[in-house]
């Protein structure tokens, strides 16, 4: 199978009034079309850098990063983006927000077509009934759903999330994961996106990844497959052995650092 995403000796430095830091250095991996990969480490590892490299927000100091065998010079049509922060059009309703991204995604499409299309992404994340709400009077849940649609309604084959539930709470955050799990699983084939989630929540990477990349400051530490057939549900997931021996080998690993200075002092 090719590769949708490839990342190759990946170096980024940050350069500020002759002092420097490098926030990456040597990270490869890649990602198959239709896969669902989180990126996790702990605050600080480089986690949102990468993203930015791929939106083709951040030039590399080098290596290369290519999508579909086209390296990534800037932001593309192909790429949709979900931020941790909602990122709303505040002048625009819940419609006109998602309209919008139609209209720059899909400019052959009509007036009409584009607001009830717009309609139905809204509805997908369940947001009938409030399509001419404004982002002030929605949640911070419901305004997250209104960029989930928008970034599907761009409909690029890769849709990139730095931390997108990261600020809502755990209640709103779980009903979030399991939504985009199953928009995410619904699509059959060629139709599902390819995903990188940045998250350093070890479990909403397990629930959601069919990989997950571990980072530690800078470089690529580890990459697990996910053992967990699909599709998952919450519930029994977390009943299931599996599931908690993974999350205990995740766990001993990712927090491994931590472990080791608390017993040192």
């Amino acid at each position: 199978m090719s590769k949708r995403i490839d990342v190759r000796d990946l170096r980024v430095v940050y350069a500020e009034r002759g002092d420097s830091f490098t926030a990456l250095d040597g990270v490869s991996f890649s990602v198959e079309p239709g896969e669902f990969v989180s990126v996790i480490g702990a605050s600080g590892c480089g986690k949102s850098t990468l993203l930015a490299v791929l939106e083709g927000l951040l030039p590399p100091e080098s290596g290369s990063v290519s999508v579909d065998g086209e390296q990534v010079s800037g932001p593309g049509p192909e790429r949709s983006v979900v931020f941790q922060q909602y990122s709303l059009f505040p002048w625009m309703t819940a419609l006109g927000n998602v309209e919008f991204a139609l209209g720059q995604a899909r400019p052959d499409l009509k007036r009409k077509e584009r607001r009830e299309l717009a309609g139905e992404y809204l509805k997908k994340v369940a947001l009938e009934g409030f399509e001419n709400r404004f982002p002030k009077e929605l949640s911070g849940g419901q305004q997250q759903r209104v960029a989930i649609a928008r970034a599907l309604a761009e409909d690029g084959e890769v849709l990139l999330m730095d931390e997108p539930f990261g600020a809502i709470d755990a209640r709103n955050r779980a009903l979030l994961q399991d939504l985009l799990l199953e928009l995410w699983e619904g699509e059959a084939g060629a139709s599902r996106k390819t995903v990188v989630f940045v998250t350093h929540d070890l479990e909403e990477a397990i629930l959601l990844s069919d990989r997950i990349i571990m980072m530690e400051p800078g470089r690529v530490r580890a990459v697990f497959d996910v053992p967990l057939p699909r599709p998952r549900h919450r519930l029994s997931l977390l009943q299931d052995p599996a599931y908690v021996a993974f999350r205990g080998e995740l766990a001993k690993i990712f927090f491994e650092n931590e472990y080791q200075e608390v017993h040192s002092a």
